[in-house]
C-alpha cells in the first residue's frame, strides 16, 4: 500500500517506486507496482472520500472544452462550496442532454438535494434545474461558478489531456467515464 501511495501522492513513476522499494530491501517489478496501482486506487479513493467534509448545500457547476485523444470534448463538473468535487462528466455535446445526465447521476449518487446552484448563463441550465431541482434556488454568476480557478476561466492546461483516463485531475474518480459511463 505505500508503494500505491507514493506513486499517487508524488507522481513517481512505475520504476521510481520501484527503485525506492528496492532500496528498502524489498524487490518487486515495475509491473508489479503497476498492477498493484490499478487494483487498490478505488480502493484508497473511497476510502479518503469519508476524510472529506459532508457536502455542502450550494453546488457551483461548471463546463470546460478540452482535447482529449485529438478530439474536443466538454467537461462538466460540480463542486459544493467547500471545493469538493461532487460530479464530473465528459460529453461530446454541449446540451441539456448532457446537463440532465451530470445532475442526475450526482442526486442519485449523493441522495442530497442542494438549496443554490450556481452557473454560468448557457441557456441549458434553468430547464434541466426546473425539471431535476425544482425547489434549488438557480443562480448564474459570470465567474462564480467556477470557484477552483479563480475567476480565470478554465480549469485544464492548454494542451489538453491525453485520454480520458487523464481526466483524474477533476479528483472524484468519475472523470475517467465517458458519455454513457462505461469507460469508453
Amino acid at each position: 500500500m505505500v508503494s500505491v501511495r507514493w506513486y499517487l501522492r508524488y507522481g513517481l513513476s512505475y520504476r521510481d517506486v520501484e527503485e525506492l522499494l528496492a532500496e528498502r530491501g524489498i524487490e518487486v517489478d515495475h509491473v508489479t507496482v503497476y498492477r498493484w496501482v490499478q487494483r487498490f486506487t478505488p480502493l484508497l479513493a473511497d476510502a479518503a472520500r469519508f476524510a472529506r467534509h459532508s457536502l455542502g448545500d450550494r453546488w457551483y457547476v461548471d463546463e470546460t472544452y478540452v482535447k482529449v485523444n485529438g478530439v474536443w470534448r466538454y467537461v462538466y463538473r460540480a463542486v459544493d462550496q467547500h471545493g469538493q468535487v461532487i460530479d464530473v462528466l465528459l460529453s461530446a455535446r454541449r446540451d441539456a442532454a448532457a446537463a440532465r445526465r451530470l445532475f442526475a447521476r450526482a442526486l442519485r449518487a449523493l441522495k442530497v438535494m442542494p438549496s443554490e446552484v450556481v452557473t454560468d448563463a448557457a441557456p441549458v441550465y434553468p430547464a434541466v434545474l426546473d425539471e431535476l431541482l425544482p425547489s434549488a434556488w438557480h443562480h448564474v454568476e459570470q465567474y462564480e461558478n467556477n470557484p477552483g480557478s479563480g475567476g480565470r476561466g478554465g480549469t485544464v492546461t492548454e494542451s489538453g489531456v491525453e485520454g480520458p483516463a487523464d481526466c483524474r485531475w477533476c479528483g472524484c474518480g468519475h472523470g475517467d467515464r465517458g458519455e454513457d459511463g462505461s469507460g469508453e
